[in-house]
């Protein structure tokens, strides 16, 4: 018998159906925001003829799409993991899931029926001012359906804030604090604990301050007479969109830091002061990294500008650092038989360390000012999602269903696992490549010089499609299973 897929005792089918439902539907809107991204490459590449107006309203719907499903998948692993030591509501998690659910459902109406296609980031005061290209109501669903996500996730963290305080006594005791800085030699408490309080800290400020410069979006429409410094709506925005979609990888690493130790048979110390200080460190600068979104917006303070990019080069690095060496450290030489979830959760430690490299270089404020606004950001963070993010939840979703369903692996694992990595760094590569010639993002039509890699990025997206269905369809088919919990394969 296979240990590692040694059914966790003591996690009844109650707490596994959220979650999986969680997975499910973050695995189906994962392949239909997949569709929609290869379809705006291929018309990119002039292989379809995709209308301007089209283009992008199915970007913007790209874009919610997929920073939403990130969210869904990481809170999945995030409510398995910490559910183990806490006592969540499983009534919330639903509630979140129908929030969730409903709120896609208007921001699908407002974009294909309203004609919204003003990017996932709703810039203010671009909503009102559609020059009628899309419909005031459309613009209101779209707002509307991201609020209402936004409201569910918070009723999510709040309630694992409540489970957290309950068992630990205090946020600074969940993170460790005892154990980082003073003599205590109790336990520290898990990983998922220390990860899920860092969360639950930054997410809940950034799904706050969201919501409220979504209202002020919302009121705009209606009430345009009602103004509102723009500088400071989208200082909110990107410190909402710049946290919460690192919020996603930061509950799906949980997955890591619990599942590479079964296979290897090693634990994974989180006794360590290194590893405690990492995610304390972390829980500060995330909140202050995002300015970096901002270094050509030249009214912003100058103080604003240096501490964002001093904080983008450094915010990610403690947690990168201890998980990646981490991972290293527990593999080596430990016997390890690799399979296809434990694969992709290693790879997506690597995708996590590299798509960090692009990031820090468009950092950079001499950079910044002529390669932000081309494909080389859509590189960097399709980098971390496909090879970081993407790469911890489908290995998460296999682990589940072999561990809890009894599901067989998939045929020609290691092929197929090849199959994702390469497709997945071919895939963003032409993104970089595009973003160091200059190609701009955001552009419906694209010169004749881009289209090679427009062509090449195509062929790789079909590709990436074509493993993540392999994948999301063997999860689905034994999710049933896995629901019952009718044990190891």
């Amino acid at each position: 018998m296979n240990t590692a897929y040694q059914p966790d005792a003591g996690v009844s089918a109650t707490q596994r159906r959220p979650v999986l439902a969680y997975l499910t539907t973050a695995g189906l809107l994962l392949l239909l925001m997949m569709v929609v991204g290869v379809l705006l490459r291929m018309s990119q590449a002039e292989i379809l003829v995709m209308s301007p107006d089209w283009f992008y309203r199915f970007m913007t719907l790209h874009g919610a799409g997929m920073v939403g499903m990130a969210g869904l998948a990481g809170a999945g692993i995030m409510l398995y993991f910490l559910g183990r030591h806490v006592s969540l509501s499983t009534r919330v998690a639903w509630i979140n899931l129908v929030f969730f659910v409903v709120g896609v459902v208007l921001i699908l109406v407002g974009i294909t029926v309203g004609d919204y296609a003003g990017a996932w980031t709703f810039l203010y005061p671009l909503p009102r001012q559609s020059m009628g290209v899309w419909t005031t109501w459309g613009a209101a669903a779209f707002l509307g359906g991201l609020l209402l996500i936004g409201v569910g996730f918070l009723l999510l963290h709040l309630d694992t804030g409540r489970a957290i305080l309950s068992r630990y006594k205090g946020l600074g005791r969940a993170l460790g604090w005892p154990q980082l800085f003073g003599p205590s030699q109790a336990d520290a408490p898990p990983p998922a604990v220390v990860a899920s309080t860092m969360v639950l800290i930054v997410n809940t400020l950034a799904l706050i301050l969201g919501a409220s410069i979504i209202v002020v979006n919302l009121i705009s429409l209606f009430a345009p007479e009602m103004r509102f410094d723009p500088l400071v709506a989208k200082n909110l925005t990107y410190f909402f969109g710049h946290v919460f979609i690192n919020a996603t990888i930061y509950m799906s690493v949980i997955a890591v830091y619990e599942l590479l130790p079964r296979y290897t048979g090693r634990d994974w110390p989180s006794n360590n002061r290194a590893f405690l200080g990492a995610w304390t460190v972390s829980t500060l600068m995330v909140l202050g990294a995002f300015p970096h979104h901002l270094l050509m917006d030249f009214v912003q303070p100058v103080w604003i500008s240096v501490a964002g990019q001093i904080v983008s080069y450094i915010s990610g690095l403690p947690v990168l650092v201890v998980t990646a060496y981490g991972a290293l450290v527990n593999v080596h030489r430990s016997g390890i038989r690799w399979d296809l979830p434990s694969g992709l959760l290693f790879l997506s430690t690597f995708g996590w360390a590299a798509g960090i490299v692009p990031a820090m270089i468009d950092a950079t404020i001499s950079v910044n000012m002529v390669m932000h606004n081309t494909l080389w950001v859509p590189g960097h963070f399709h980098f971390y999602l496909l090879l970081g993010m993407c790469a911890m939840a489908l290995g998460f979703m296999l682990w589940f269903v072999r561990a809890w369903g009894g599901a067989k692996p998939i045929r020609w694992e290691c092929v197929w696992f090849w199959v994702y990595a390469l497709g997945c760094l071919s895939f963003v590569t032409m993104f970089l490549l595009g973003g160091r010639s200059g190609v701009p993002r955001r552009f419906a039509a694209h010169q004749a010089a881009w289209l090679p890699l427009d062509k090449i990025a195509s062929v790789c997206g079909l590709v990436i499609l074509l493993s993540v269905s392999l994948f999301v369809t063997r999860f689905v088919l034994a999710a049933r299973s896995a629901a019952r919990g009718s044990g190891q394969a």
